[in-house]
């Protein structure tokens, strides 16, 4: 076998590499695919108790976030509701006190 110089060897082993690179192909996986192989490779390090206090907090922030949507939700409908149920002249709408008293009556 003929041995070659080493700039030569260094050379071949660059393009070589540089041709590989190019060739690759991403390799697509669904979402559920991703994550269970980032849980498999990373749940090694983690115990079960930290694993209960991050979905402890998730439910947390979940309960909240429903919570505080349907108050803002209750509140519009307090103040449709008494809009509907009045027989208001036009020009109370274009009041600029108008939305001080609507916010006033449906705390009440």
């Amino acid at each position: 076998m003929h041995e070659l110089p080493p700039a030569t060897l260094d050379r071949l082993h660059s393009a070589r590499e540089r041709a590989l690179a190019k060739q690759r192909v991403p390799v697509r996986q669904s979402i559920l695919a991703a994550a269970g192989s980032f849980v498999q490779h990373h749940v090694d390090g983690l115990n079960l108790r930290q694993v209960g206090i991050a979905l402890l907090v998730a439910v947390g922030m979940i309960t909240y976030t429903y919570w505080s949507a349907d108050q803002s939700i209750a509140e519009i409908e307090a103040i449709d509701s008494a809009l509907l149920a009045d027989d208001l002249p036009i020009d109370a709408f274009t009041d600029s006190g108008f939305l001080a008293w609507l916010k006033s009556s449906a705390e009440r």
